[in-house]
C-alpha cells in the first residue's frame, strides 16, 4: 500500500507545489481589472440519498468510457464476474432515469461503447425512493444535453494494451435546430480480454478435492447505434423516440486443468479446451411523452417501449481424463439460442401538493417478458445428461407507487413513499416436462427524514425496504459444462430476497460526512456444489438464515489552489454478522464474524501550468464479501492519466496508466453445506491507454431536464 500511495503523494505535491508558485508569480505580475464569480459544482456531491459524482467538471473521463468511470466512481466495486455493486450490494442501471435491459457482462461491454466524454454525473443512490424499482440501491447514468444551435459532435479514438491490444471508437453527432434536437452516437470496439484463474474444491462428502487452473482468452467486436429524436411542441410539451441497437460478436478459448482425489486416493487427472462462438443482438424502443409546468412544478412522464435480447451461442468441449484405467477422450458441445422480448408502459406525475409546500408524487409501470432458452448438447454425452430440452419464462410484473415530501419550519425535510409491486410468473421445460408457476405481492416502504441545525451541520435518517427477484436465467436447469471442467444449471426452486436498509448520515461544514449504515435480511440465494455420479455441479439454491451488515463511512472533498486540485476521499469499516446465517445452513469452516476495511480517493488537477494539461489519480481498497463467499485478500486498484487539450483545434490526448503497480486479484473461498472452494481469478485490468479526441461544434451543455421533483425536495439539498 506505501509503494502504491508514495508515488502518487510525490507527483501531486510536486505539481502543485509548482503550480501554486506559477500562480502567485503571475498574480504579482498582473493587475486585476474585474472579477467573475463562476459557480461549479464539487466533483462530489454527498447528499441525504444518493452520492453524486459531477464527472462533467472532472479531468477523470478523459480517454474512459462509462464503464471505466463507473469503476471510479465513489461507493462502487465491480468484481471478477463484472456485477456492479454499491456498498457491496447488488444493484439496478438507469440510463438518463430509464432502467437498462442489460446487466453482467452484456451491461459492461454496452457501457464500454459510450465514452466517458458524454456523461454528466453518476447517481449513486444508495436509499432511493419508491419511484424506483426497488430492488437494493440504484445507479442512475446521466448524460449530457446539447442545446445549441446547429451540428455539433465529436470522434474518440482509444488504443488500449493490457495483456493484448484492443480499440474502440466512437462517433458522436447532436443536432439542435429550434424546437428540435437529434442526437446519433455510433459505437465500435474490437477488444482482447485475458483472464487466469486457480481454484481448490473440496466436497465434504468422500472428501474429493479438485485442484486445478484455467486461462481464458475472450476476443470480442461489438458495434452499436443509438438515436434519440426530441420534439418540443411547445414550451410544456415533449416528444421524442429514443432507438438503441447493439450487436456482439465473440469469440472464447480457453484450456484447462485439474486432479482429483477421493478419500485420499488418486481419481483422475483432466485437461480441457473450450471453444466458444456467440453473437449478441439487442434493440431497445421507447416512444416518450413529456409535460413539463416549470410555474406550477407539475410533470407528467409517460414512456412506451418494447427491448429484445437475443445470443446464440456455441461452445464445443474437448476433454481427456486419465484414471488407473486408462484415458478416454471426450468432445462435447453445446447449442443455445437465447431470445428475450420486454414490452412495458410507465407512467409518472408530480406536482406541489396544497399550500404547505409539499410534493406529491405517483405513478406506475406494467411489464411483460417473454424468454425463451433452447439448449442442445452433442457430441460423446456423458450418462443421465439430457441432450436437449427448451426453458421458458414469461412474468407480468405490475408496480405503483406514492411518494410525499415537505419541509417543516425550513429545516426538518421529509419524504415518506410506498411502493407495491405484483408478479406472476411462469416456468416449464418442453423436454423433462418441469413447471411451476407463482405469484406473490410485496409492500416496499420508505421514508427519510434529514434534520438542519445550521447551514454547516445536518443529520438525516432513511429506511427502505427492498425485495431482488431472481433473473430469468437463474431458473433454467438445463445441465451444461464450464470451462473448468465442471458443470453448472440453476434452479426451478429459488424465492426472492428481502431485506431491510437503515442508513444515517451526519455532515458539518459542506465538507465533511459521517455516514452509518445497517441491512438485515432473513432469506436469500447463492451458489453451492452438488455431485451426480462423476460430475460437480455448481447451482443456485435458497439460503434461510439471518444476516446483519453493519458499516461506518467517512467521505469529504476538497478543493485547493484556486479550485484546480479537487481531492475526494472515503473511507470506511465494514462488519458482518453471519452466525445465525452459517448455523441455519451448516456452513462449516465459514466465519461467523467478518470485519474488513475499504476506501477510495479520486484526486484531479486542471489546468497544469496554464498549458491546458488535466491531471487525475484515483485508488480503490476493496473487499469483496457476499453471501456465502468471503475474500481471502486486500485488491487495491489505481489509475493515473495525464491529458492536454488544444482549445483553438479541439482536440485532446491522454495517457491512461491502470494498474501499473500490481495486477488485481480476486481471491475469496464460497462455503456450502456440502463444501467449499477457493478461486483466485487474476483479471486483465491493467496497461495503459492512448486516446485522441477530436470535437467540433459549440460544445455548450446543461443539465437533463429533471424528471421528478424528488432531485430537488425531500431531502435533495
Amino acid at each position: 500500500m506505501k509503494k502504491l500511495l508514495t508515488p502518487i503523494a510525490l507527483l501531486v505535491g510536486t505539481l502543485a507545489f509548482a503550480q501554486l508558485k506559477k500562480d502567485t508569480v503571475e498574480a504579482k505580475e498582473e493587475k486585476i481589472e474585474a472579477v467573475t464569480m463562476t459557480y461549479k459544482k464539487p466533483t462530489v456531491e454527498a447528499k441525504v440519498d444518493r452520492t453524486v459524482f459531477n464527472v462533467a467538471n472532472s479531468s477523470i473521463v478523459a480517454g474512459n468510457t462509462t464503464w471505466d468511470v463507473l469503476r471510479m466512481t465513489p461507493l462502487v466495486s465491480i468484481d471478477n464476474n463484472d456485477a456492479l455493486k454499491a456498498e457491496g450490494e447488488s444493484v439496478t442501471v438507469y440510463i438518463n432515469d430509464r432502467k437498462s435491459i442489460f446487466t453482467g457482462k452484456e451491461l459492461k461491454q454496452y457501457l464500454q461503447t459510450i465514452p466517458a466524454d458524454n456523461l454528466m454525473k453518476i447517481e449513486v443512490i444508495t436509499s432511493p425512493s419508491s419511484r424506483y424499482e426497488a430492488t437494493g440501491p440504484v445507479i442512475n447514468i446521466v448524460l449530457k444535453k446539447r442545446d445549441d444551435e446547429g451540428m455539433k459532435g465529436s470522434v474518440t479514438l482509444n488504443n488500449r494494451q493490457n495483456t493484448q491490444n484492443s480499440q474502440y471508437t466512437n462517433l458522436n453527432l447532436n443536432y439542435h435546430k429550434k424546437k428540435f434536437t437529434q442526437t446519433f452516437v455510433g459505437s465500435y470496439s474490437d477488444n482482447t480480454w485475458i483472464q487466469s484463474n486457480s481454484f481448490l474444491y473440496n466436497i465434504y462428502q468422500d472428501n474429493i478435492i479438485t485442484e486445478g487452473s484455467t486461462n481464458n482468452v475472450w476476443k470480442g467486436k461489438n458495434p452499436s447505434i443509438s438515436s434519440t429524436s426530441e420534439y418540443e411542441i411547445n414550451d410544456k410539451n415533449t416528444i421524442g423516440v429514443i432507438l438503441e441497437l447493439y450487436r456482439g460478436k465473440s469469440n472464447n478459448f480457453s484450456d484447462s486443468e485439474s486432479s482429483q482425489t477421493k478419500n485420499g486416493e488418486f481419481d483422475f487427472l483432466r485437461n480441457q479446451t473450450q471453444s466458444s462462438s456467440s453473437i449478441n443482438r439487442t434493440l431497445g424502443t421507447n416512444i416518450f411523452y413529456k409535460y413539463y409546468d416549470k410555474e406550477k412544478n407539475r410533470i407528467f412522464d409517460l414512456n412506451v417501449g418494447t427491448n429484445y435480447n437475443g445470443e446464440s451461442e456455441n461452445n464445443y468441449f474437448l476433454r481427456n481424463t486419465t484414471t488407473i484405467a486408462g484415458t478416454d477422450a471426450q468432445a462435447l458441445g453445446v447449442l443455445s439460442d437465447t431470445e428475450m422480448r420486454n414490452y412495458y408502459i410507465k407512467v409518472d406525475y408530480t406536482q406541489p401538493f396544497g399550500k404547505s409546500g409539499g410534493n406529491f408524487e405517483i405513478g406506475g409501470k406494467i411489464d411483460f417478458n417473454n424468454n425463451v432458452i433452447p439448449n442442445e448438447m452433442y457430441g460423446s454425452l456423458a450418462n443421465n445428461l439430457n441432450t436437449k430440452d427448451v426453458f421458458h419464462y414469461e412474468d407480468m410484473i405490475g408496480s405503483a407507487y406514492a411518494n410525499y415530501s415537505k419541509t417543516f419550519f425550513e429545516k426538518l425535510e421529509t419524504r415518506v413513499g410506498l411502493r407495491y409491486e405484483y408478479i406472476d410468473y411462469k416456468l416449464r421445460q418442453d423436454v423433462a416436462g418441469d413447471s411451476r408457476r407463482d405469484s406473490y405481492g410485496k409492500l416496499l416502504p420508505s421514508i427519510l427524514v434529514k434534520y438542519s441545525f445550521s447551514d454547516k451541520y445536518d443529520l438525516s435518517l432513511t429506511y427502505n425496504k427492498n425485495i431482488w427477484r431472481p433473473w430469468y436465467a437463474e431458473f433454467n436447469p438445463f445441465l451444461q459444462p464450464t470451462s473448468d471442467g465442471f458443470y453448472t444449471r440453476g434452479s426451478m426452486d429459488l424465492l426472492p430476497n428481502p431485506s431491510d436498509r437503515l442508513y444515517m448520515k451526519f455532515g458539518f461544514k459542506k465538507k465533511y460526512f459521517l455516514s452509518a449504515r445497517y441491512m438485515y435480511t432473513n432469506q436469500d440465494y447463492w451458489s453451492t456444489d452438488v455431485t451426480e455420479g462423476d460430475k460437480i455441479i455448481t447451482q443456485p439454491t435458497n439460503f434461510i438464515g439471518k444476516v446483519h451488515k453493519y458499516n461506518l463511512f467517512a467521505n469529504t472533498n476538497q478543493t485547493f489552489l484556486k479550485n484546480k486540485l479537487n481531492v475526494n476521499l472515503s473511507f470506511g469499516w465494514n462488519y458482518i454478522d453471519n452466525s445465525d446465517f452459517n448455523q441455519q445452513n451448516n456452513l462449516k469452516y465459514a466465519s461467523d464474524y467478518i470485519s474488513f476495511w475499504s476506501g477510495s480517493t479520486n484526486l484531479s488537477y486542471t489546468n497544469l501550468f496554464n498549458k491546458n494539461i488535466n491531471l487525475s489519480a484515483w485508488v480503490e481498497v476493496s473487499n469483496q464479501n457476499n453471501g456465502n463467499s468471503v475474500a481471502n485478500r486486500t485488491n487495491i486498484f489505481h489509475n493515473l492519466s495525464a491529458t492536454k487539450i488544444f482549445p483553438k483545434t479541439q482536440m485532446e490526448f491522454s495517457l491512461q496508466l491502470m494498474n501499473i503497480f500490481g495486477r488485481p486479484n480476486f481471491d475469496s473461498t464460497r462455503f456450502s453445506e456440502t463444501s467449499r472452494r477457493r478461486s483466485s481469478t487474476r483479471s486483465d485490468w491493467h496497461g495503459f491507454a492512448l486516446t485522441f479526441v477530436k470535437r467540433f461544434g459549440n460544445q455548450k451543455v446543461k443539465e437533463n431536464t429533471k424528471t421528478d421533483v424528488e432531485k430537488n425536495n425531500g431531502g435533495e439539498k
